[in-house]
């Protein structure tokens, strides 16, 4: 079966298709752990779930004795979730020891338990290897990393959950404000949700007034400055900007995702218009052409300099700098001087 989406699978299992088996494949916590909660409340009613959801370690564990739990008629319940951790476990195990487990697997892949979902979580598998061949055969494959569109989709999907409702146009700017990032989106729209509670829908201006942390539009505001040298009006700015509680981490994770968004706009002809950079560049029209257009006002040497600089603060920032004040006002007089 092909990779799906986080939000594909959603809809996968509101559709209430039946599912012999699903890897779930990334490194994103957050992520993994949403899809593991909606298969098993898609799959197990909440009062079997004691005794219809178990979870082993693939490294533990052996296939024999999760293969056997799999096929196991549960108690109390039509169906149980089988929650396999580490499967990537599988790939680090001698030769022969490697086909034993395959030759299993694929057996019962052959005939799988009608009543159970058999749940494989894995950081990563190596395409050259038999084993995520097999899974891609046999298994849904969530991918767990998300697009601008998917995001815009979760954003959607974690409203819902959260009993509130989000434009498709508020969804899409929340995820393209934090970047993607799931566990940050989950945050903001607790806060939106009950900002618009009794008003109806999230709309893009209740993002635009009520989302302040890493606003990718504050920190273009924040790049003008640093493109024109305005090295006094940077600092200001910097300033009120810690005052209303951004975290230097976030400032500099912020800038160094749009300084490299900035490098890849470097490499577009000026004249680009926004819908064209946006395919490229993977952001709203609005964004991209502010990226284009500012791009083509620093060298790309400068930009490269200044990418390096934001790695540099990042790492010192995470050695529990004493004074992170000092560091971000270092750092904004570095990415302000003649040569960045």
């Amino acid at each position: 079966m092909a990779g799906v989406s986080p939000d594909k699978l959603m809809e996968r299992l509101a559709q209430g298709k039946p599912i012999a088996a699903v890897v779930l494949l990334g490194t994103d916590h957050y992520l993994r752990e949403m899809c593991r909660n909606k298969i098993i409340e898609a799959c197990v009613p909440e009062s079997a779930r004691a005794w219809a959801v178990a979870r082993l370690s693939a490294r533990d564990a052996g296939w024999d004795e999760i293969l056997g739990r799999a096929q196991t008629l549960p108690m109390l319940a039509p169906r149980q979730v089988l929650v396999v951790e580490e499967a990537e476990s599988v790939e680090k195990l001698g030769e022969k020891a490697r086909d034993e487990v395959l030759e299993i697997l694929g057996k019962y892949f052959e005939s799988p338990a009608p009543f159970t979902v058999l749940v494989l979580e894995a950081a990563a598998l190596d395409g050259r290897q038999r084993f995520l061949k097999l899974l891609s055969e046999k298994a849904l494959i969530a991918e767990l990393t998300i697009g601008p569109e998917s995001a815009a989709a979760l954003a959607m999907q974690m409203a819902k959950d959260l009993g509130a409702e989000i434009d498709r146009e508020a969804a899409a700017l929340l995820a393209d404000i934090l970047n993607g990032a799931p566990a940050r989106m989950r945050i903001e729209l607790e806060k939106l949700a009950a900002y618009a509670q009794g008003r109806g829908s999230i709309t893009a201006s209740d993002v635009e007034a009520l989302v302040v942390a890493a606003r990718k539009n504050t920190v273009w505001q924040l790049t003008e400055m640093l493109a024109s040298r305005k090295r006094g009006a940077a600092l200001a700015f910097l300033d009120n900007l810690l005052r209303e509680g951004e975290q230097p981490a976030g400032i500099v994770g912020a800038l160094a995702w749009m300084y490299r968004k900035l490098i890849e706009a470097r490499d577009l002809p000026a004249q680009t218009n926004g819908f064209q950079a946006a395919r490229q560049l993977g952001m709203r029209p609005e964004a991209a052409e502010t990226a284009v257009r500012q791009a083509h006002r620093i060298p790309k040497k400068d930009l490269l300099a200044g990418l390096a600089a934001l790695a540099e603060a990042d790492s010192q920032l995470k050695s529990a700098s004493p004074n992170p004040r000092a560091m971000m006002e270092f750092l904004i007089a570095r990415l302000t001087s003649s040569a960045a």
